[in-house]
């Protein structure tokens, strides 16, 4: 018998003064159970510096044809494509040529950095591309304290995050390894 998926309630708070966002999301959130904690607080952060009305979890790992998160607009056409981890080339540029903007935010330290020293030059021709790296180490000390029905505030501020949960806070600055172009 096949596991099933773990599911998360999150209350999200954002304050992100640099795109003038202030709202709150009431999040349900399916942990593969491939999936790590450390991928899901990824996926959280990700949700919450793009947030808006519309944005939403996808089936992500389950779903080969579909990002962690995106953004539709009222004809079906996705104009935000949320990737996280270390997507193929492949991937990268089929998600490309189906939305207005892709965002890539990964975090796995060095094994990040190889990751995209190699796919850097593959990738100059998807000019909607952003590729975001987060530092592992808050994200570890976030998904220690993630329970099923969490909390969560994050203030961004000058392209800085402040998190906080019930038990612990921690800074994230976010490192824009390639900015879009379009």
């Amino acid at each position: 018998m096949a596991l099933g998926a773990t599911i998360y309630k999150t209350e999200l708070h954002v304050s992100d003064t640099d795109r003038h966002y202030y709202d709150s999301h009431t999040l349900t959130i399916a942990r593969h159970p491939s999936e790590t904690a450390e991928r899901m607080m990824v996926r959280l952060i990700a949700f919450s510096m793009n947030a808006q009305e519309n944005l939403a979890f996808t089936k992500g790992i389950s779903d080969a044809d579909e990002p962690d998160i995106w953004l539709k607009d009222l004809t079906g056409a996705i104009d935000l494509w949320i990737e996280v981890g270390q997507p193929t080339e492949t991937r990268i540029l089929k998600a490309c040529g189906r939305a207005k903007q892709v965002i890539v935010y990964c975090h796995n330290g060095h094994a990040s950095k190889l990751w995209w020293d190699g796919m850097a030059n593959k990738l100059a021709r998807a000019r909607n591309l952003t590729v975001v790296f987060l530092s592992p180490d808050p994200i570890r000390v976030l998904a220690a304290q993630i329970k099923r029905n969490t909390i969560l505030h994050v203030n961004i501020q000058e392209q800085e995050l402040f998190i906080s949960t019930e038990d612990d806070q921690v800074t994230l600055v976010p490192a824009v390894w390639r900015e879009s172009r379009s």
